[in-house]
């Protein structure tokens, strides 16, 4: 049986991968490590915490003392790293906490596995998960490949940037066996309402105005999550050590048509007439070193591995909108207390 640690689980992106490995591999013990912050919720594997190969870990990565002691504990065989402070606002106006997190974080992780595991690393593997916004802006044309040179724009995506030049230092300083793979925008279930697709659905829901930034014409490449959460059991188990594997879902939207489409496919759900959701749409105040456009050539983890998205970006967003329609529970208790405040400040909106 190995021992996979998995950061950040209880996140968006992080509670569909330990699903993933929880229900697929049954003979491995997984371990969701997680300092439940305000985009960390349990609620979000409540159909996996009673499964005798999981086991939830209540920690900060920033503690040195407490996961060197976690590791000489458990002595995982194997890490998953996507804990991380994600939010590019957030980093714009807090930007310690990503140095912090990202940065230290991943370091204080490099190190205990490699005290653990110098000299002695057969069947070992640290396996960090990143984002395509370590590479900058792109114009109209091109994509972003696995040599693309690094032109972080955010604080966020420098420190995601530092956080994968520590992963490849480790590699070639000592030995240590490692993957990285950076991926476009996620959206899908349990995706926390900061980010652009559920925030629109919530505010919809309560006729609330949608803040566009600028004037909307920032393009993105969408990803839906569970395909990713495929892609990452592809590349941990048989992608290539020392290697980049870019995933994305093949699917550009500029953010406004992304927008307009949302609120078409809720007006229908909601039964309401098409162009009612519409009229919520409010631009704001653009954000500072926003990136033009991101798409990610994925031609490398199709070719190697074999994977591609599983459904387009409309059969996703659909599911999607389904999912929040039946979990307004869940929309409404992430969406109360200190989150409302930073929502205020982040937008400057007045709920209606």
């Amino acid at each position: 049986m190995k021992k996979i640690l998995i950061t950040g689980g209880a996140g968006f992106i992080g509670s569909h991968v330990v699903r993933q490995f929880v229900l697929n591999y049954p003979n491995d013990h997984i371990y969701n490590l997680d300092a439940l912050t305000y985009a960390g919720n349990l609620a979000n594997l409540s159909d996996v915490e009673a499964l005798p190969n999981y086991t939830f870990v209540k920690a900060d990565i920033t503690d040195e003392t407490l996961i060197n002691n976690l590791f000489e504990k458990y002595r995982f065989d194997a890490v998953l790293h996507l804990a991380a402070e994600s939010h590019v606002d957030r980093s714009i106006s807090d930007p310690f906490s990503f140095v912090k997190t990202n940065v230290l974080g991943t370091v204080i992780l490099l190190q205990a596995f490699k005290n653990i595991w110098m000299g002695n690393w057969e069947g070992k593997r640290f396996y960090h998960i990143s984002t395509d916004e370590v590479y900058g802006s792109l114009g109209e044309t091109g994509f972003f490949t696995e040599t693309t040179p690094y032109a972080p724009n955010s604080p966020y995506s420098a420190s995601k940037a530092s956080s994968d030049h520590f992963v490849r230092a480790y590699g070639e300083t000592y030995g240590m066996p490692y993957v990285i793979s950076n991926c476009s925008n996620n959206y899908g279930p349990n995706h926390f309402p900061e980010k652009l697709i559920p925030l629109c659905i919530h505010n919809i829901l309560n006729n609330q105005a949608l803040p566009i930034y600028g004037d909307g014409k920032f393009i993105r490449d969408w990803l839906y999550v569970i395909d990713h959460a495929k892609a990452i059991d592809l590349v941990f188990h048989q992608g290539k050590n020392s290697e980049t594997y870019n995933i994305g879902g093949f699917n550009e939207w500029t953010n406004i048509d992304l927008v307009k489409l949302l609120c078409q496919l809720m007006d229908q759900k909601l039964g309401k007439t098409i162009g009612t959701s519409e009229s919520l749409i409010t631009y704001v105040t653009d954000r500072p070193g926003h990136d033009l456009r991101y798409a990610i050539d994925a031609r490398k983890i199709n070719t190697e591995l074999g994977w591609k998205p599983s459904v387009t970006f409309e059969q996703g967003l659909v599911k999607t909108i389904n999912w929040f329609m039946d979990n307004q529970n869940w929309l409404e208790n992430v969406t109360s207390g200190a989150y409302q405040q930073y929502y205020k400040e982040q937008y400057n909106l007045i709920k209606k």
